[in-house]
């Protein structure tokens, strides 16, 4: 079976940095392979985790800025490599509604360099004015919309053994962000900008953690910080609000899933 893990492929934003690629995560759960979010460096941590792109069987996106969306058309054209190919098994691309418009305006610009043999690739667009749900041998998905942008969700992937991890993409503070992190084991949330430079949209420590509390969660990570957070006190801002266990998210830190 392997190993069962969640692994942050990038805890940061759209600004080139050394340290953070953008936005991504990977959870390993027998032969699934999800990859949440895509953005520039995803790829290289893949490998860098041990996985390769024929190897991901769901791309999951919770929105589609392009520091969460940067990469897809360079894993769709590695995709084509005819090494890569004869490896491949069908993969999923899940998002909200929009996802397919999106594809096909990618499409006008590259052409056949990112069309794919028709059966390999799957897109499956989830509602972006309510909750949905997708499910599979061993996972569960379910998915509400965001306080973003008009097509931004979050995810809670639910296994079988009773595991959960929650994934809030880019949100502003909301009810159903509380929602999804009801109780989950593991609570991946953005954590964009410290408490004073609070933007619309995002997060902040303080009301990451108050989510974090108010949803009862077993385990908050946070990640998607812009540069101004490696020079504040993210975690003493989260302090304020949130008293349960807390990782501050680099790029390949890792979390298993008990089996």
């Amino acid at each position: 079976m392997g190993n069962n893990r969640v692994t942050i492929l990038g805890s940061g934003t759209v600004v080139p940095s050394l340290r953070r690629s953008s936005c991504s995560v990977l959870i390993e759960y027998g032969e699934s392979k999800l990859v949440l979010d895509l953005g520039v460096g995803t790829m290289r941590r893949l490998l860098e985790a041990g996985v390769a792109i024929s190897e991901v069987t769901h791309l999951l996106f919770s929105h589609l800025h392009p520091d969460h969306t940067g990469e897809f058309i360079s894993f769709l054209f590695a995709t084509k490599y005819p090494e890569t190919y004869r490896r491949r098994t069908p993969f999923r691309v899940v998002g909200a509604l929009g996802l397919k418009d999106f594809y096909e305006k990618l499409k006008g610009v590259y052409g056949e360099w990112i069309i794919l043999e028709e059966g390999l690739m799957w897109i499956i667009e989830l509602n972006a004015s309510g909750p949905d749900r997708l499910s599979w041998e061993g996972l569960e998905i379910l998915s509400l919309p965001m306080s973003h942008i008009a097509s931004s969700i979050g995810y809670r992937v639910q296994f079988s053994k009773g595991f959960s991890v929650a994934y809030s993409g880019d949100t502003d503070y909301c009810e159903n962000l509380i929602a999804l992190a009801k109780g989950a084991d593991l609570f991946i949330c953005e954590c964009a900008l410290p408490d004073e430079l609070k933007v619309t949209g995002h997060l902040t420590p303080s009301l990451a953690g108050e989510i974090a509390t108010r949803a009862g969660v077993k385990r908050l990570v946070l990640t998607h910080f812009y540069p101004e957070c490696d020079s504040a006190d993210i975690e003493g801002q989260c302090r304020r609000s949130y008293r349960g266990p807390l990782v501050l998210a680099q790029d390949l830190t890792s979390f298993e899933i008990p089996s």
